[in-house]
């Protein structure tokens, strides 16, 4: 039998965190994955250069039940913690937009700065290695596992959400909360592309890898104004991303073309200056012509500008100012970057991560009901959420 004052199940952001911060402090720790391959989220993310924190990062950037729920460990384990770690690693990084940080190189430097911190503070990983069955006995919990039991004082579950199956993604993390009583909240998809309803999309499939840049997205009360792309499902982009989380199945999303324009008397002004002009070509000198053409045909704007009254200039603002899509569904868990709820909040302790109901159960990370903004906030989640579990395991 082996024995761990630590056992972490799932090597991903979080659980790396935690392992290091744990072992560190001198308590023997076992990690266990059951992939072959570790972090590959981490690997994946940020088109292969890892957007590894936000330096606007704070509680407005989260969603949960308990909003409050993570301000304990945003502010014990900062955005400007993570950067002084990777500043110490030597890793060249550089801000792209809103405060997201990537590295210069490749996403393997966050993994390998991970690894080796968890080298240095003495933690044993084991990959391939399924999770059969938990128990909790005296002095804490027995595992069994595909490569033999397992004994430890604390068990930290970091085994994520339901996005990205093929990233390793499983419900281990739920189905442990269940079987100690935790309460969830409801769970779907979230920063994930919107699907179109058919006869949507057979006027916008054709511009499958066009994107616009802004747009100003919103549903109810939430706005948010980035780059909108066009795919062969419908509409993606990080505009597109940041509202699904918002967005609820048979709702409504209103979409702003033009942000930074006020179209009606840009289009006035046109009308002053080339009044013998196409709307459609000067409408082109704002967005591609196809973009444009789909536009026009979708919403019978044909005519010549100088023929165009105010009204009529008004009403064809007003489409591409106040574009209402109603989207037939989202792509699901396969493209989606994180699951929205979870384990909830209330369950859990905000100073630690332990579970109320489970002495020595932690949880951390994605599974728990804390589902961030796009822009390296998850991530900044699970270095927060990691380092605070592993100053208490």
């Amino acid at each position: 039998m082996q024995q761990y004052d630590v056992l972490i199940v799932g090597a991903g952001a979080s659980g790396l965190m935690c392992a290091a911060t744990a072992g560190y402090r001198g308590r023997s720790v076992l990690v266990v994955e059951h992939t072959k391959k570790i972090g590959r989220k981490i690997l994946m993310s940020g088109g292969g250069r890892c957007n590894f924190t936000n330096i606007h990062n704070g509680p407005a950037n989260f969603l949960s039940e308990n909003p409050h729920f993570c301000k304990s460990a945003l502010s014990r384990y900062s955005a400007q913690d993570f950067i002084d770690l990777v500043d110490r690693h030597g890793i060249e990084y550089h801000e792209k937009t809103l405060g997201q940080l990537f590295c210069n190189e490749s996403s393997k430097e966050i993994l390998d700065l991970l690894l080796t911190e968890c080298d240095w503070a003495g933690v044993t990983l084991q990959t391939e290695t399924e999770v059969e069955n938990v128990q909790q006995v005296e002095g804490g919990y027995q595992l069994q596992t595909s490569k033999g039991p397992v004994r430890c004082e604390s068990l930290v579950i970091s085994t994520g959400g339901l996005s990205i199956p093929n990233g390793g993604a499983t419900p281990f993390a739920f189905d442990i909360a269940q079987q100690f009583g935790l309460g969830m909240t409801e769970r779907r998809a979230a920063l994930v592309p919107f699907t179109l309803q058919p006869q949507e999309l057979e006027h916008f499939k054709p511009l499958s890898g066009i994107s616009h840049d802004p747009v100003e997205i919103t549903v109810g009360k939430t706005t948010f104004k980035e780059s909108m792309l066009f795919t062969h499902r419908g509409l993606s982009g990080p505009a597109v991303l940041q509202i699904s989380s918002y967005w609820q199945p048979g709702g409504e999303v209103e979409i702003n073309l033009f942000p930074e324009l006020n179209l009606t008397e840009w289009l006035k002004e046109q009308r002053d200056q080339r009044p013998k002009a196409e709307l459609k070509t000067v409408l082109a000198t704002l967005m591609t012509k196809r973009l444009v053409q789909t536009f026009c045909d979708l919403w019978q704007i044909e005519g010549i500008l100088g023929q165009c009254s105010n009204e009529k200039l008004e009403q064809i603002a007003d489409r591409f100012h106040c574009w209402h899509v109603k989207p037939s569904g989202t792509e699901g868990y396969r493209t989606a970057e994180v699951t929205l709820g979870g384990i909830d909040t209330n369950e859990i302790s905000s100073k630690t991560f332990e579970a109320k109901k489970a002495d020595g159960l932690y949880f951390i990370g994605e599974c728990l009901d804390v589902t961030g903004h796009l822009g390296g906030h998850n991530f900044q989640w699970a270095w927060a959420s990691g380092f605070c579990a592993g100053t208490f395991v």
